[in-house]
């Protein structure tokens, strides 16, 4: 396959952003990120996607982040780089900032296109956050390119910039989110700006042949938020602009879209269908996907132009090359629970996204991954690590 750019990637896998949360204390990149990535190249998919890589350190989404904010961890970025591009994969790293999806646990005072505080179900979770002067825009665009261009220097294939999941970049996006009076908010044609500008620094700094994608929502599934018709018209100014591929997805920790549904859907294919109608760059459709059979006939059709996979790689990082060796029918990505309905009713995202960070942390020690149902690990894994306030819904990354 080939993007617009010219750059070809082997097949139609893609690994979809899953986070790692492996970070030491100091926010940087381990060993570990190392063998997990060098494990996924192994496995046969041609775009791999990092866990999302924050902009600056003062803006976690959760502990083990990777923030990179200047070129000091550079030895350990090019040998990550090196190990998972490995076999002709493209190892493309995801650049983030989480907005006022930071939690109490990890910032005081997150930042914001605008004042606008999480919903009352998650308000307990996360401090009130502050507007952005428009000072303050500028330099985390800056920030966003900056990074960027480490993952270019340090040998990465390409990057994605996540404006999805109710994250910054979807956050200005969001008429929910965003009710500034400048030049950043108010019209569809402002709030997209922030993105606009990311992209336009980025490619100016990265040249027109480096691969710059875009993980967006195809909606927030919120009355007053983002729509599927500005979805469709931000796709559409991005492509125009030179970008190279668009993941879709949808919600945000409000409405997570991506954490509920059972194995036999397939997320977001009729929105793709009318993206594809409007743009000729390439569209990835990612969550649902668990038989070969709908992997082959989604292709077919033309409802997506790689097949988007996360948790499944999680449970068996070689998935590709199996499928592609006919040694594979289906996985199953099953609920885990506590045994106790009302307690899994509450905690099922949240503990989910738990398990499989488990899972990555197993591979990237070397061990085989641990496929159960039982929910009581992961849950005390979270309490731990967050406080009780961490049982709040949450979706994957």
């Amino acid at each position: 396959m080939e993007l617009p750019n010219g750059i070809r990637v082997k097949n139609r896998f893609f690994k979809s952003a899953m986070s790692e949360t492996l970070a030491n204390a100091h926010n940087q990149p381990v060993e570990k990120h190392i063998r997990l990535y060098q494990e996924w190249a192994e496995g046969g998919a041609g775009v791999v996607v990092t866990g999302n890589v924050m902009v600056d350190r003062n803006a976690l989404g959760e502990p083990g982040n990777v923030v990179i904010e200047d070129e000091k961890d550079m030895d350990m970025l090019k040998r990550w780089a090196e190990k998972g591009t490995k076999h002709g994969t493209c190892l493309w790293m995801q650049i983030n900032h989480p907005g006022k999806q930071s939690p109490k646990t990890m910032s005081k005072e997150p930042v914001a296109p605008s004042a606008i505080p999480m919903g009352d179900a998650l308000r307990s979770a996360f401090n009130p956050p502050r507007k952005l002067t428009n000072d303050e825009i500028k330099n985390l665009i800056e920030k966003y390119v900056n990074t960027a261009a480490v993952a270019k220097k340090a040998g990465f294939a390409g990057v994605q910039i996540h404006g999805a999941h109710g994250y910054l970049v979807n956050q200005f996006l969001s008429p929910h989110d965003n009710r500034r009076d400048d030049e950043y908010g108010g019209r569809l044609e402002n709030r997209m700006r922030f993105l606009t500008e990311i992209y336009k620094g980025m490619r100016g700094n990265l040249g027109e042949s480096f691969p710059i994608s875009l993980k967006l929502n195809s909606s927030d599934f919120n009355r007053d938020g983002f729509t599927e018709a500005e979805s469709i018209t931000v796709v559409e100014k991005m492509a125009e602009m030179g970008l190279d591929l668009i993941e879709i997805s949808g919600g945000n920790y409000e409405q997570p879209k991506m954490s509920t549904g059972t194995d036999s859907e397939v997320f977001f294919l009729d929105y793709a269908q009318k993206l594809k109608e409007k743009v000729d760059i390439p569209v990835v459709v990612t969550g649902g996907f668990r038989s070969h059979e709908s992997m082959e006939s989604a292709l077919e059709k033309g409802h997506t132009d790689m097949i988007g996979i996360a948790r499944p790689m999680a449970l068996d990082p070689h998935l590709p090359n199996r499928i592609m060796s006919g040694d594979y029918e289906s996985i199953t990505t099953r609920r885990l629970t506590t045994g106790i309905k009302g307690l899994d009713e509450k905690i099922g995202p949240a503990v989910g996204n738990v398990y499989y960070a488990m899972q990555l942390k197993r591979i990237a020690e070397g061990k085989e991954t641990q496929q159960h149902t039982n929910a009581w690990r992961p849950l005390l894994h979270l309490i731990a690590t967050h406080g009780p306030q961490a049982l709040k819904p949450k979706r994957r990354k």
